[in-house]
Formats: structure tokens, sequence, C-alpha cells
């Protein structure tokens, strides 16, 4: 993705707190969400700017635009597309640069509106003013749905240090299988569970018993966790039996969340052989309520950082380019508060960061990869990067390894101390973005908390 006249640092927008140098949404990063503020009322696509959000539903019924712009906001409006983002996601890249770059001209503090190339005149940037102020909503008090109807969720596990850390649990003499160096690990999780902000219960299942031939216990999940991610959206998707080979995999990409993908370490540990995780994770996964497109993190792309002397991937999954650039540089944030520490007044405490740089695989590869048998996907289908740890012990994105496995109890700063999640407990995942002559791009925060289990006879 090339920079453009959107990525300028100093492009202002006439909506001031977009002007903030710690906002979240900058008018360089205009992400994709659905909002609501009451529950009477249907669920719309927005874009987050500054404070406030463009009810995307309400512009297109105006009509600003031209061209591929106004298709694109079309596929937004309300009902025809039940407030989610699928039919804007379903069109592709040309469609999604055109809408973006209509939305950046008409926010601006001077150039508003207008398609590519296009000088629209002082009465036509008026009405294109005009338009995007009435569409305008608080984001104070907006609640949030997933942004899009999510069809099929696959969840990878591309950070070495994460597999590596949690493999040497298990396996101290072999914390890698011979196969996370040849191809990206993923398996296929349960859509259903998808939710944006929200408290859930804790998980009942099995667990292992204490002797080999005892049987297994039954009751609420103990050793209860986080796992930080990001969420890559598909947006185009590909028939089945059609590949999407590395160079194109970009193009079939919407953009990038957060994704908390809780799981219960003692149920998973008892069901997850011989065919990998089910009950242990299926029970909530957390998202952002906001989209950040890949074009809005063009400007900090990085490469792909790998270990000397590891294998080079196979050729369906290598190029120079994806080797220059086909990483982000996006730095991560675990915080967690307490019931204890709400009632006192303590603020969250900082339990890790990470950056999502550091990970093995790339967002083309996954999507490649995941295709390369012939898979289809479609617009709206989610994968999950599996949890994003640095190479520093203080960098983990799981309590897992934070805690050694619950051999290593946390000390928060207000004095109680976790090896895995308790009842009340609440996780917050942040991220952003942030270069030298670059404004700050943010993902806003996936949060969840952690609710006694449900009564059970």
């Amino acid at each position: 993705m090339q920079l453009n006249e959107t990525h300028d640092p100093n492009l202002r927008s006439w909506i001031a707190s977009a002007n903030d140098d710690a906002c979240d949404f900058p008018l360089q990063n205009l992400p994709y969400g659905t909002f609501r503020h009451d529950d009477a009322e249907p669920w719309r696509v927005g874009v987050a700017i500054g404070d406030r959000i463009l009810d995307l539903g309400a512009l297109a019924a105006s009509g600003p635009f031209d061209g591929l712009a106004a298709q694109a906001l079309a596929a937004c409006a309300t009902p025809a597309h039940d407030g989610r983002l699928n039919g804007l996601m379903a069109l592709g890249a040309d469609h999604w640069h055109a809408l973006r770059l209509a939305l950046s001209r008409g926010l601006r503090e001077e150039d508003g509106g207008g398609q590519p190339g296009a000088t629209p005149s002082a009465s036509a940037r008026q009405a294109i003013r005009t338009a995007l102020e009435a569409a305008l909503r608080p984001m104070a008090g907006a609640r949030h749905a997933p942004p899009a109807q999510i069809g099929d969720y696959t969840d990878f596990y591309i950070s070495l240090h994460h597999a590596t850390a949690v493999g040497r649990q298990f396996r101290p003499d072999q914390p890698l299988l011979p196969n996370y160096k040849w191809v990206p690990i993923g398996y296929h999780g349960r859509a259903s569970s998808l939710g944006v902000g929200s408290a859930f219960r804790r998980p009942v299942g099995q667990t292992r018993p204490p002797q080999e031939d005892a049987p297994p216990a039954f009751g609420p999940s103990q050793r209860l966790d986080y796992e930080l991610e990001m969420a890559i959206y598909i947006g185009q998707g590909n028939a089945q039996g059609q590949r999407i080979a590395l160079a194109d995999a970009e193009d079939h990409v919407f953009g990038l969340g957060l994704l908390n993908d809780w799981s219960a370490r003692d149920i998973q540990a008892w069901e997850y052989q011989p065919l990998g995780p089910f009950l242990g994770k299926s029970f909530a996964s957390t998202l952002s309520p906001w989209i950040i497109t890949l074009e809005a993190l063009a400007p900090f792309r990085a490469a792909l950082r790998r270990p000397a002397g590891d294998p080079a991937p196979l050729p369906y999954l290598a190029s120079d380019t994806n080797a220059a650039a086909g990483a982000f540089d996006v730095r991560l944030q675990v915080d967690i508060s307490t019931e204890a520490s709400r009632r006192a007044g303590h603020p969250p405490a900082t339990l890790s960061r990470s950056n999502f740089r550091d990970a093995y695989w790339t967002v083309a590869q996954l999507v490649t990869h995941h295709t390369v048998n012939g898979c289809n996907l479609q617009a709206g289908d989610l994968m999950g990067t599996g949890t994003l740890s640095g190479p520093l012990p203080d960098e983990a994105g799981s309590l897992l390894e934070l805690g050694a496995g619950g051999k290593s109890p946390l000390t928060l700063p207000w004095g109680e101390t976790r090896t895995f999640l308790q009842d009340g407990d609440e996780i917050r995942l942040s991220a952003h973005c942030r270069a030298p002559g670059r404004r700050r791009i943010g993902f806003g925060s996936a949060w969840g908390r952690v609710l006694p289990a449900e009564a059970w006879d």
C-alpha cells in the first residue's frame, strides 16, 4: 500500500478533537465500526473521527459523493446491510480507497470533498461539509457490536515467543514442534462467541483428573486466562478452489482490530488432544469496536524479522516485498483492574507491552496459507493472530506466560496477586502506531470482565 494524500501528517480536521496529538482517531485514521446509542434503534455503520462518529447510513441518504465513493457509501446504508460492514468489505480495495479519500477531503479544514483528481467548487465543498455535519454523532454513550457479520473465524499461532514459552512448560526438551517454522499453525474457532466489550460468565467444564485412572473433575474453570491478539478482517473473498497468491493477499484484507481470545487453560489441557481447542476457547472472544484499514496503517509497515538460521518459507509464502514490509509496527498493551482496585479508586495496572512486528508470520502469509488448499474466504471472515508475545519476559501476552503456568504469582500495585483471572477482573487491550513525522493512529480498546460461573445443578 503506497502512501498518498490521506497520510499527510499536516492534515487537520474541522472537528477539533481529531487534532489532539493523543487522539486515537485523527483524520489520518478513519476506522470503521458498528454503533447505536439506544437499543431501540438499528445498528449503523460509522467512522470514528476525534470524539465523534460519522453515521455513514445517514450520510448515504444525502448523496454527497460520486463514482466509486458513492457506491462504497451506499454499501454502508441502513437497513440494507443490517448496520454491518460486509457490503463495503465485499466491494474491494478500489472502493475502500475512494471512500477514504472522499471522507478525508470532506473532513479537512481545507480542500474538502470530491473524487480523486477532482477540484470541487466552493459551493460543492460547503454542501459536502453540511452533509457531514448533519451525520455526526457523539462517541460518548455509543454502544458497539462486531463490525461485520462474521461467518467464519480462524485462530492462528504466529508468535514464536509465545509458542516457545508455552511449549517449554509442557515439552522442556522440544518447546516447538517440527512444523512450527514451516507452516502457519491455526484452528477453526467459534464465530458465534465473538462480541465487543462485555462481561461474560466463567466457563464450566471438565478438567484433567489428579490421578491418571480417576474420572475428570467438573466445575468452573480455575485457570481462566486472556490472550492478546490482533484480528484480521477479510474483505473480498475468493471462490472455492481458487488460491490467493501472496502478492494479492492484502487486497483481500479490509483491516485490523484487537482480539482477546479468552482461554480456560484447565479445560483446554484436558480436551485439546488429539484434535485441538474446543470448549476451552469457544465460550467468549472479545473484539475492539473499530477496524483500522490497511491503508491507514501504510506508514507503519516494517520488515519481517526472523532469527538467523531459521528456514526460509516455502516459495508460495515468500517474496522480497513481504520480507521487506510485510509486518506492521503496532504497539500493544494489556491492563487489568479488579473489583478491589476499582472500589479503592486505583487506576488499572499494565500487565505487559509487546509489538505486532515481532510475529513470525505476516498478514499476507496467513491469507495465502489459508487458501492454498482451495479454502474459500468470504467478506467479514475473521482471522486471529494468536497470542502476540515479545522476546522479553515482560512482553508476554497471557498470564500463562507471565505467571509461569501458575508457579509465579504476579503482585499487582494495590497488593493483590494473580496467577489466573478471578471473578470481577477486567482486562483491557489497547494498541497504537507511532512513528517520527506521523500522526498517532490508535485502535481504541477491547475490554471484558469476568462474571461468576452460572449455577449448575
